[in-house]
């Protein structure tokens, strides 16, 4: 017995060594391949009007077959001011007709390549859901290149990282065959691309794939933590808000005191979707390591379009070379008729524009719904400030998410509260008293004095908004913040009673109207 157990011992050690030497070799080699791309990268940046105009041109010239391509006369277009005169701005809505005869099978419409996937956008609360075409081109060149790239920074600013000589865990939805055409799929967009990942990449990820399509949220959840617990995790990506959810119930049952004393080799959160600033310092407590470090993307089921280049940076590197050709409009002419949008070469710093993408699925000059400024034009890079519908301007305000966001960290910072999530909209006028904000706060540990938090956030607000700043003075337009704080709990059961847990769907940060908020207040006032 002795003598076999030694065996089984001896084996047990060869193979655990074999493993080890082979995922070394792997993160040397992977670490390698990343770095390539630099090169790459930094040719769009010297030369990014360059970049997008043949970017165009190449567009133009794939599409010119299409029947979105006949019907505009691509064959025609020369340049980007022959475009805008001929393919009017479009949502969702003007496409719509083209996409739904995409689900039913028919081909080349708006793209010449075969589209048989579907990612399914349908925000947080929205009626009709969208169903974004994803091409061969744009999966590959834009979604995948986009990941690579994530890797490629990161790996260029840690020299000495040992990420691939562990797991990465991403946590995505799921999707399903389409009702219309057996051979579409449609889903959320992580789910398409977990599905459509190499050989190589399936091999440094967890769970297994089977685990990470589950289409019952609550149950998957529990499952990845479970099976992922036992894994070298060495880096993660998703959505803050649901990431911190996995991150709680693995700790729950492992009965560990932090993540680190699970996975004590993680060293990266990839994150986008939502802002990270409102949950910064639960990320702190939940991962108290100083090596743990954070990037940012901005990637959406329309494609990828900026990656946080710079470690601790608060902006993002416009990605140029995926497929993607981009136009901005200046916020104070959205929603104006015929509007004029600018090219890269003439936007400028400090100003909000909404983002008008052409892409290589067969989106033209489309209104994604984000908003962005840029904080540099050498290189481009940006931040995201809030959505063309996710905004509070009632009385004239324009607060935007970015406004919120930041005044919520202040307060929180001086009050030394955490939030989990919160939403606001507007209060209007009637015949006694002034508009006001009305917000609804979930609290991962709530402020000791809420009238002390309300106050600097109002403060904060003003500071960051000169907009808001004038319509407080005096409580002449704007009496102070409303603030509702609401159980643990409130915002996820919020969002299950609309089917909406997991994936990419999300909190509405701020609304014009009282919708959502009205949704709330009567589910926690039952």
């Amino acid at each position: 017995m002795f003598f076999e157990l030694m065996s089984n011992l001896n084996v047990n050690f060869d193979v655990q060594r074999k493993t080890d030497v082979t995922m070394a070799l792997l993160n040397s080699v992977m670490s390698w391949i990343m770095k390539q791309r630099i090169h790459q990268i930094e040719l769009f940046i010297k030369y990014p009007h360059e970049v997008q105009n043949d970017c165009l041109q190449w567009l133009i010239s794939s599409a010119k077959n299409t029947e979105w391509g006949i019907k505009y006369d691509y064959k025609a277009i020369e340049s980007p001011e022959q475009f805008k005169e001929r393919v009017p701005i479009n949502v969702y809505d003007e496409l719509r007709p083209y996409i739904n005869r995409l689900r039913k099978g028919e081909q080349n419409l708006l793209w010449p390549q075969e589209i048989k996937w579907f990612a399914k956008s349908s925000g947080t609360t929205a009626d009709k859901s969208k169903f974004i075409p994803m091409s061969e081109d744009a999966i590959e060149d834009c979604h995948f290149k986009g990941g690579k790239d994530v890797l490629t920074f990161y790996c260029n600013n840690n020299p000495d990282t040992a990420l691939f000589s562990g797991k990465g865990l991403a946590l995505g939805g799921s999707h399903v065959a389409s009702e219309f055409d057996n051979d579409a799929v449609y889903g959320d967009l992580s789910a398409i691309l977990i599905q459509n990942l190499p050989f190589w990449a399936q091999f440094i990820r967890t769970p297994d794939l089977s685990t990470a399509l589950m289409n019952e949220w609550e149950e998957k959840l529990d499952k990845i933590a479970r099976l992922s617990s036992a894994e070298n995790v060495t880096s993660i990506s998703g959505v803050p808000s649901w990431v911190m959810l996995l991150l709680k119930r693995i700790l729950d049952i492992t009965g560990k005191n932090n993540i680190n004393d699970v996975w004590e080799n993680l060293e990266l959160f990839v994150h986008g979707g939502i802002s990270f600033v409102p949950y910064a310092d639960q990320y702190k407590k939940i991962i108290p390591s100083s090596k743990m470090n954070y990037l940012e993307t901005y990637n959406a089921s329309e494609g990828f379009f900026g990656i946080q280049d710079r470690s601790r940076a608060d902006d993002m590197l416009l990605m140029l070379d995926y497929g993607i050709y981009y136009e901005f409009l200046p916020m104070e002419n959205f929603g104006k008729e015929n509007p004029q949008t600018k090219t890269l070469a003439e936007v400028e710093t400090g100003k909000n524009y909404a983002l008008i993408i052409s892409t290589n699925a067969g989106l033209w000059r489309y209104v994604i719904g984000d908003t962005i400024m840029f904080t540099s034009v050498d290189p481009y890079r940006f931040r995201i400030t809030g959505r063309t519908k996710n905004f509070i301007n009632a009385f004239g305000e324009e607060l935007m998410v970015d406004n919120a966001d930041k005044a919520l960290d202040i307060a929180c910072k001086k009050s030394g509260a955490i939030i989990t999530d919160y939403t606001a909209a507007p209060v209007y006028f009637d015949e006694k008293n002034n508009g006001a904000h009305e917000w609804i706060i979930e609290f991962e540990s709530a402020p000791g004095n809420i009238e002390y938090f309300g106050e600097v956030f109002d403060n904060a607000l003003k500071s960051a908004n000169s907009d808001y700043e004038a319509k407080r003075y005096h409580d002449m337009v704007l009496n102070k913040p409303i603030i509702h704080v609401v159980p643990a709990g409130t915002f996820y059961n919020w969002l299950k009673s609309k089917d909406k847990l997991g994936g990419q769907h999300k909190v509405p940060r701020l609304a014009n109207e009282r919708t959502y908020i009205n949704e709330i207040l009567d589910l926690i006032n039952k």
